[in-house]
């Protein structure tokens, strides 16, 4: 299962370095780094542009303000709370049912008022905040999400990830929550990733702690027949974010909401690399391509681009074993 580095620059993969160098430090202004690095001031901005979001429940910006927190949650049988300046899925609470004076997490996990009021006190303090800041809670309604990812996933909604460079998607992966990621999209915390065919919109890799694997590990639901219906749409709305944002090397995060449709959850100016692990191949031909292309295409055109330069004829699912020891 090991390799090289000479292995690794021959399958084009992205490192760090490169990626914080090469990408990042060239095409990401860091002035406009706040507009993304604050989940708050991204749903302001997508609301701005007509771009849809998760609707906003309410947001607790002091200690004192925790005091209003059981009634701000009044009424509502499930949602999410997250640190509006966290980063890797730290700090995300997700409450599906509320029954009496219960919150149920999607592992079953039962919490009180007070464990709740604990978690909006931790964010406050900057616990799971980027450098440590002070935060702002930020509550919002669950999605709900197309009952078409049912078998895929567990206790959690499935998000879109799509790397975006120069406003061009050149590669996408689906992140499916498990019951090692507690109900949260987050590969580090054992949520699956499933390469996403550009073109297609359909699977093509599946990998859970950077192995590779062909079936859901809870549901055991295999991968392959996976498939993203309205994927072009997804697309446009992911290139859109270069010019919301002006950002050049972007990581943007939506889901399907089976009644509004497709929605951004948030935007990463340090986007993982992981995504190359669950597509089977490295960023860097793509990014080089992009790199050569005119500044003046619009967001259809882009899109047409990397649909028709990045297709992938086969999925990799069948032999994932000997792909991930190739690479």
């Amino acid at each position: 299962m090991w390799t090289t580095p000479g292995r690794l620059r021959a399958k084009g993969i992205v490192g760090m370095n490169r990626r914080n160098i090469r990408y990042i430090g060239r095409y990401n202004s860091r002035s406009l780094y706040p507009l993304v690095d604050d989940k708050l001031k991204t749903k302001l901005l997508a609301e701005q542009h007509g771009i849809a979001t998760p609707a906003l429940i309410g947001t607790i910006a002091t200690q004192f303000g925790i005091k209003q927190l059981h009634r701000i949650l009044s009424g509502h049988q499930g949602f999410v709370i997250k640190p509006a300046k966290g980063s890797g899925g730290k700090g995300i609470l997700i409450v599906n049912e509320v029954s009496g004076d219960r919150y149920l997490k999607p592992s079953g996990q039962s919490l009180s008022i007070d464990d709740v009021e604990r978690h909006v006190s931790n964010i406050l303090s900057g616990l799971y905040s980027l450098g440590g800041s002070p935060d702002v809670a930020v509550i919002e309604a669950l999605i709900n999400f197309d009952e078409r990812f049912d078998k895929y996933t567990y206790e959690g909604v499935p998000d879109i990830r799509v790397i975006v460079f120069k406003g061009y998607p050149v590669m996408a992966m689906v992140r499916l929550s498990t019951a090692a990621s507690d109900g949260k999209a987050n590969l580090h915390q054992g949520a699956v990733g499933v390469g996403i065919d550009i073109a297609t919109g359909k699977a093509l890799r599946g990998v859970q702690y950077d192995r590779a694997i062909a079936h859901h590990p809870d549901t055991e639901h295999e991968l392959a027949s996976l498939h993203i219906s309205g994927w072009e749409t997804l697309l446009t709305l992911a290139a859109s974010c270069y010019e919301v944002t002006g950002l050049g090397y972007l990581g943007t995060d939506m889901v399907l909401d089976r009644e509004l449709g497709p929605m951004l959850l948030e935007l990463n100016a340090r986007p993982g690399l992981a995504i190359q692990m669950a597509n089977g191949e490295g960023l860097r031909p793509r990014l080089d391509l992009i790199e050569k292309q005119p500044d003046e295409l619009d967001t259809q055109q882009r899109v047409a681009f990397c649909q028709q330069h990045f297709a992938r004829s086969q999925p990799d699912i069948p032999g994932l074993s000997k792909t991930t020891a190739s690479i």
